[in-house]
């Protein structure tokens, strides 16, 4: 197929705020959009205007509401990568810090293990980790995530496991891990997912948990946001 994505074509398939950064570019950050959220974005936010403001180039790729960091998402987002790599000429060498919550939370996760690129830092908000339990969590799950796996060729527990964090510990990369996860989390659930990802990860990896007390699914406190945010922009030093 003819190349699509183009930094002329690039905000029909991505929001990205590199148009607001004046003079070099630090690194990339991922933003990845939970289950079922894809707007698309015509306004700069004040979040955006703050990462431009670091010499930060803030991505967030429209990828399928419903991929679960399949593989096409992977070639997805690597494809968006690639086009401002090349344009900025900030070559393979560039940090990406990959971001997100809930689903984006484990998209973030997934992708520092399949990217062309591999990230230097992945922070996570209250991520799904443990893919087939989740599978059986909420009735509103099986239906997206056979969306997601339908096409796989194996079994769907094989493809769960290609995209489940707490499955994928030995394939994840040595980079700094920061994983928030709300303590009142109703929609996924903390034991379950972020501290058992924590306690498999921890013997080989770097990680940090931060758990946020009296808060609902990815309902950062406003101390926790700027420890998410210190995460990030500490990783693009």
């Amino acid at each position: 197929m003819e190349k699509i994505i183009t930094y002329e074509t690039l905000r029909r398939f991505a929001y990205s705020n590199d148009k607001l950064i004046k003079g070099d570019i630090r690194g990339i950050v991922l933003n990845f959009f939970g289950l079922g959220g894809m707007p698309i974005f015509y306004d700069d936010s004040g979040e955006a205007k703050e990462f431009a403001a670091q010499g930060v180039i803030f991505v967030q790729p429209y990828y399928n509401p419903w991929c679960w960091m399949n593989a096409q998402a992977v070639d997805f987002v690597d494809e968006i990568v690639s086009v401002l790599v090349e344009h900025y000429g900030l070559g393979d060498g560039v940090k990406v810090v990959s971001t997100g919550g809930s689903m984006g939370g484990l998209s973030a996760l997934v992708y520092t293990a399949y990217a062309r690129i591999t990230p230097v830092a992945c922070v996570a908000n209250c991520p799904v980790c443990d893919l087939p339990y989740h599978f059986t969590e909420r009735e509103d799950l099986p239906r997206t995530l056979y969306s997601a796996f339908g096409t796989f060729e194996g079994s769907m527990d094989e493809a769960l496991r290609s995209r489940s964090p707490l499955h994928l510990v030995e394939k994840m990369p040595h980079v700094p891990y920061t994983i928030f996860h709300c303590e009142d989390d109703r929609a996924v659930n903390l034991e379950k997912h972020s501290l058992r990802f924590v306690e498999a990860m921890r013997p080989t990896h770097d990680v940090a948990f931060i758990t946020v007390p009296l808060r609902g699914h990815c309902d950062l406190s406003y101390e926790a946001h700027i420890q998410y945010r210190e995460a990030i922009l500490r990783a693009l030093l």
